[in-house]
């Protein structure tokens, strides 16, 4: 997946990411901004299917004082507040009839007038949108329109459930613990090697959000430097985990991402060993040591090697 993401960052196209709810899919879209060339820019998001249609239109697109009740001023949308960035569509497949034209229209042309306004604004915005709807056939059931489906289906990028990427789930636990750990004021240094199996083995039916809750609940109750298995709930304590040394990668997968994955597993396992990593993978050290300084460079390094031999 990061791969994708690094290939599509660069460019300036409307991208869609599609997958289950819950799946991350604005954490892909944070990471296509993040590696950008907007990423010192604004990352602006909306959930469409929160807002009522009228109160969605005023957040999109700002309004004028007096153009209803209780405009008791101006104010700015999200498409203004996003210029120079990327502007995140959360749920676009909820976006009513009336307003798809008007998304629409910033797509073709760049601009758009507030409401209650005649004054035309334009703005440089990149648009990812997200959806856990098929689109395509909202558009054959006439319930989505289909100039604005092909202007946001430029990119497509379809993000698995949890439960076949497992292999994401480290980092996403770890990202998460640092996150929860510095809001609740906790020192954590991280999992414990069985908690992340028993992370890995179980099936995530709530996807990533349910990862993050699981994970901000340890850092509560977790009394020590890692946050281990008894911090974890009932049912992902009590997940089967794959045998040591087994790595499950999904179908798919990029190679490189395979290659950086195992590695990564191999490392682990040495505690940063770099000679007996290389012995286990059958190459010669110093490949270890390339292989990880590209990972540096290209900022997908995430494997502490202090301690290499």
């Amino acid at each position: 997946m990061m791969t994708l993401v690094e290939q599509v960052a660069d460019s300036s196209a409307t991208v869609l990411i599609q997958g289950e709810s819950g799946a991350g899919k604005e954490l892909v879209a944070r990471a296509i901004h993040a590696q950008s060339a907007r990423s010192r820019g604004p990352f602006v998001a909306v959930n469409c299917a929160a807002l009522p249609e009228t109160l969605l239109e005023s957040e999109l697109f700002g309004y004028e004082k007096g153009a209803f009740t209780g405009a008791a001023g101006r104010k700015e949308g999200r498409f203004e507040l996003a210029d120079g960035g990327t502007l995140f569509l959360d749920e676009v497949g909820d976006l009513s009839a009336v307003t798809q034209p008007k998304i629409l229209r910033v797509l073709q042309e760049g601009e758009f007038e507030r409401v209650g306004g005649t004054k035309t604004i334009r703005v440089d915005v990149r648009i990812v949108a997200a959806t856990n709807q098929d689109l395509a056939q909202m558009v054959r059931e006439k319930r989505f329109r289909e100039d604005l489906f092909y202007r946001l289906n430029v990119i497509t990028l379809n993000v698995p459930p949890l439960r076949e990427r497992r292999e994401d789930v480290r980092v996403l636990a770890q990202h998460f613990l640092r996150v929860y750990a510095a809001k609740n004021n906790r020192k954590l240094e991280g999992l414990t090697d069985e908690a992340v199996r028993r992370l890995e083995a179980y099936a995530w039916p709530g996807n990533v959000r349910e990862l993050e809750n699981v994970i901000e609940r340890g850092v509560v109750l977790a009394r020590g430097a890692l946050m281990d298995v008894s911090e974890l709930p009932e049912e992902v304590a009590g997940a089967t985990p794959l045998p040591e040394g087994v790595l499950s990668v999904r179908i798919g997968t990029p190679l490189a991402e395979v290659e950086a994955r195992l590695l990564e597993e191999t490392l682990r396992v040495t505690k940063g060993n770099k000679t007996l990593t290389a012995k286990l993978l059958g190459i010669d050290p110093r490949t270890v040591s390339r292989k990880l300084e590209r990972q540096e460079e290209s900022g997908e390094g995430v494997v502490d090697d202090s301690s290499s031999g």
